[in-house]
């Protein structure tokens, strides 16, 4: 470094705050109530404390004026005049466990909440977050945000060494990090961490060796003279005499300028300083070239009940209320529910900090996350409900009517980007007495009993009988809350069906009717039991459709033929058992053990569905597995004995572990779905299933944040640990050119493709611990996981191109469940058989659907997940008419696409490779 360069030393006020970790939230937060008061206090004596910067995210302003309302107008004004520096998100998520429409509603909500104070910070605020998604530069890109400040990921090799391979590090703390599109920002890495100017002294000797060490530690990654201390770490309180220990360091060192600086100010500093090429960073920041040890990837299974939550809330969310309330809106004109969605939103997003969805803190952190998640999909299910009545009140089914009175309309939503065909189930009250029609209780049950609920078909809108089995549900209590009556209580008959509703359109509907035999006539065969053409049971055990075959194993495990690519999968759905002597963030497993696996293990195999639209066989594992870790353990875990050099073993006591598994085959599925039950009582163990691909293939493919990331099979020559884990959101697939594997699952967020000679799939099902690890000893005896637990995976093989072939369409389409509602006889706007939208786009996904705040426009996002250019064609079913333009995840106006009122009602657009894609909607007025 020039030494006739003036150094600057940028000292920057913060506290990384954890809102729970290793104390339950309210604990926390009785701390940073004490922090913001001191804060103000600080600020209100004068300017010579410059600025703070509140970690971020804008949920701590909600945390503190929760409990301190009064103190409003005076946080208002320091934010207003600078001195608080806030956002841009509204917490600070885990980057790979939640979703990435979660991710952008995370930055969406960070603005807007920070709006209402001043202004948004434009700082990519990462201090702690275990690894980053490769495609985080363009999410920067897209809100404005032109910098990343993170803490782990990359690995700086120091000023003026040669980075070794132009991999994943970085010659400087400073570097330019690059997403898979191309967009750029500048990196800063805490490569002293986010604490590296803590507790500064104000006594000059001790001054003088604090900043003699501070010093050479940041000259010695940083690539300018521009030098960044942290002054703060985890619920760090305000160092008050900040100003005071400036002015001692600037008398030991004049030939330095100690300023109290904040971040956008740093930036600039260092833009303007850079004299040199910085090393380029592209896709996901791992750590990948470390030794493995340290990543915290097993954050991904431990407590896997928590980010199977996540998953059906996040989607429940952002897959079907978003755009079902949108088509509503549309529809009835009825007001948009932002404040239930947002409302709904935030309380998910209070589970995404790291610490939190990871599972790696107390137990009362976790107990409190399982409450927010049944309280944020409580108000989503409310908004589903609203918003599937209103629209299915504009579908027309008059066409039932001709099928007689008695005829049971009910609409099926596809709110998934694709054509969807697949296995419903539906309940249909055939009958209801509400009390207001003055029978007595006993008269209003036994009429209901008497209701025949027999000799009736189900007909599509075409009247085409559509094969299905019915479950009597028998009587039913119930109620309506009408928005201007007090409730209507009823007794009802209710029934629940399941049949295939086959290629209902994407981001549409289908109608049917559950209607009397003798009203639907000659227009086709009564339902019937399957005969043996019709049925997908091809063996005693195996099963068929025109797509795929499977033969199930004496140890249960499955044979999947794709008889398109005429490829055979062998010993797929093998489980496997080890033990486990980590702790919440990492896995480690005993020296020397011997993996048990379900290979060779005799299994209970019988067919127990068997309809025209699915087949369903049963396979159960009466297994055994040691019971815990031995002694040793508890010793280790005693001493707080870093993981890696732990050498306990697991007991040769065992108890049982029965794995109830039921694989099932639809008539349309293109994969092979798998539910698997079992009631854990091991402790100190991992869970795995396990899919050989047989693929010769240097490289995987995982779906990530607006991401297919395609992730090297072998790690890097610096990794030491033997295991691999990584992350995954809907699927991990394995591809040659000609055929590939995608194993699909809901919510299990680790796997592993094993250097095994097979390529061989590893998705983990369940991690018991028990501990959080880090920092100290914290006993977690709830991340045992002990009871029962339910996992889903599905096995999608194709022929070599999941984007093209429907494989990770199919996956997407497996996380989102079908919606129903049934409905009257009435005419309506819409037809029995409706797309809202409809669009083409080959290795295109699609991703939200919903109405903007801002604007009230519809508001569409895609993402392109191959590295090539691709074409989108969008037809808008509903306002054709209406202008569009290109926006971004902030949902901001940009340039035309088609302008309002054009003979063209489609537009068309080019997405780059890998591009985040966010169109417009005009709204009409």
């Amino acid at each position: 470094m020039d030494s006739t360069n003036r150094k600057t030393a940028h000292i920057i006020s913060h506290t990384h705050w954890d809102r729970e970790w290793y104390l339950p939230y309210e604990k926390h937060h009785v701390r940073l109530i004490n922090l913001v008061d001191s804060l103000l206090d600080k600020l209100d004596e004068g300017t010579e404390f410059k600025s703070f910067y509140m970690d971020g995210q804008t949920i701590i302003l909600e945390d503190y004026l929760q409990v301190r309302p009064d103190q409003k107008d005076r946080l208002e004004k320091h934010i207003r005049d600078g001195r608080i520096i806030i956002g841009p998100w509204y917490i600070l998520q885990d980057a790979f466990l939640t979703s990435s429409e979660a991710n952008v509603r995370n930055m969406q909500v960070g603005h807007d909440d920070a709006k209402r104070f001043g202004t948004p910070a434009k700082i990519g605020y990462f201090p702690d977050t275990f690894g980053l998604a490769g495609q985080t530069p363009q999410l920067m890109r897209q809100s404005g945000i032109n910098n990343v400040f993170f803490g782990r990921g990359v690995k700086p090799t120091g000023f003026n060494n040669m980075v070794s391979d132009g991999g994943y590090e970085s010659s400087f703390s400073e570097l330019i990090w690059e997403s898979p599109d191309g967009s750029k920002v500048l990196g800063i890495l805490f490569a002293n961490w986010y604490s590296n100017g803590n507790e500064v002294p104000v006594d000059e000797q001790e001054a003088k060796e604090y900043w003699t060490r501070k010093l050479a530690d940041a000259e010695k990654y940083a690539s300018t003279s521009e030098l960044l201390f942290m002054n703060g770490v985890d619920h760090q309180p305000v160092q008050l005499d900040l100003p005071e220990a400036i002015r001692t360091a600037r008398k030991l060192y004049p030939d330095i300028e100690f300023i109290h600086s904040n971040f956008p100010d740093y930036i600039a500093s260092v833009e303007r300083a850079l004299d040199r090429e910085l090393s380029s960073v592209k896709g996901e920041l791992r750590s990948q070239r470390t030794d493995g040890w340290w990543t915290l990837v097993n954050t991904a299974s431990a407590r896997v009940y928590l980010k199977q939550m996540n998953q059906r809330g996040q989607t429940l969310l952002e897959k079907v209320a978003e755009p079902l309330a949108a088509f509503a809106h549309g529809i009835t004109k009825a007001a948009y529910p932002h404040h239930l969605l947002k409302y709904a939103w935030k309380t998910l997003m209070q589970n995404h900090p790291h610490d939190s969805i990871c599972g790696c803190s107390v137990d009362e952190v976790h107990r409190e996350m399982v409450t927010r998640f049944d309280k944020s999909r409580h108000v989503a299910e409310t908004i589903v409900d609203d918003s599937k009545r209103a629209i299915a009140e504009a579908v027309n089914t008059d066409v039932f009517s001709r099928l007689g009175k008695d005829a049971l309309p009910f609409v099926v939503f596809n709110t998934t980007g694709w054509s969807r065909s697949g296995t419903v189930e539906v309940e249909l009250d055939v009958a209801r007495l509400y009390y207001r029609d003055g029978l007595s209780r006993e008269e209003m049950i036994r009429r209901m009993r008497d209701v025949d609920v027999t000799s009736r078909s189900l007909v599509d809108s075409e009247g085409k009988q559509v094969p299905y089995t019915m479950e009597d549900l028998g009587l039913q209590f119930g109620y309506d809350l009408p928005d201007d009556k007090f409730r209507q209580p009823y007794w009802a008959r209710r029934v629940k069906l399941v049949f295939e509703a086959a290629q209902v359109p994407a981001l549409g509907l289908k109608a049917y009717g559950w209607v009397l035999e003798a009203q639907a006539g000659d227009q086709a065969p009564a339902v019937k039991q399957p005969s043996s053409e019709e049925s997908l049971v091809s063996g005693a055990r195996s099963l068929a459709n025109e797509f795929l075959s499977i033969e199930i194993a004496e140890d249960g495990s499955l044979t999947v033929t794709d008889k398109a690519s005429g490829r055979t999968y062998r010993d797929l759905l093998v489980y496997e058992d080890t033990g486990d002597i980590g702790n919440e963030y990492m896995y480690k497993q005993p020296e020397g053990e011997q993996s048990l696996t379900t290979k060779g293990l005799a299994a209970e195999i019988k067919v127990i569905e068997d309809t025209a639209y699915r087949a369903s066989v049963e396979i159960v594992h009466r297994w055994a597995v040691p019971a815990s870790a031995d002694d040793t353990f508890e010793k280790e875990k005693q001493e707080a004995l870093d993981y890696p050099l732990r050498k306990a073993q697991r007991v040769k006591e065992t108890v049982p572990l029965t794995i109830r598994t039921v694989v099932s085959l639809e008539r349309s599925g293109r994969g092979v779905s798998a539910r698997a039950t079992f009631d854990n009582q091991a402790k100190d163990h991992r869970v795995r299933a396990l899919f050989p691909t047989d693929l010769a293939t240097a490289v995987h493919r995982a779906d990530a944040i607006f991401e297919v990331a395609v992730r090297d099979n072998e790690p890097a020559a610096e990794w030491e640990n033997p295991s691999n884990a990584q992350h995954q959101q809907a699927f991990a697939d394995v591809s040659d050119e000609n055929r590939g594997l995608t194993i699909a699952n809901k919510g299990l967020n680790e796997y592993e493709v094993l250097r095994d000679g097979r390529n061989t799939i590893a998705v983990t099902l369940l991690r018991a611990v028990a501990e959080l690890g880090d920092w100290g000893v914290f006993p977690t005896p709830e991340a045992q996981c002990l009871g029962e637990h339910t996992v889903e995976l599905m096995i999608v093989p194709h022929q070599g191109d999941g984007a093209a072939s429907g494989a990770f369409s199919a996956a997407y389409q497996f996380q989102t469940p079908w919606t129903t509602v049934q409905t009257g006889i009435h005419g309506g706007a819409l037809a029995p058989v409706h797309a809202f939208l409809a669009w083409q786009g080959e290795g295109i996904a699609f991703s939200s659907a919903k109405i903007g705040e801002d604007t009230g426009d519809l508001m569409l996002r895609w993402f392109n997940m191959r590295p090539e250019e691709a074409e989108l064609k969008v037809q808008p079913n509903d306002g054709a008419n209406a202008a569009v333009y290109k926006s971004d995840v902030l949902e901001s106006v940009g340039d035309s696409l088609k302008p309002a009122g054009s003979k063209e009602a489609s537009f068309a657009a080019r997405l780059g490779p890998c591009e985040i894609y966010t169109v417009g909607v005009v709204a009409s007025k």
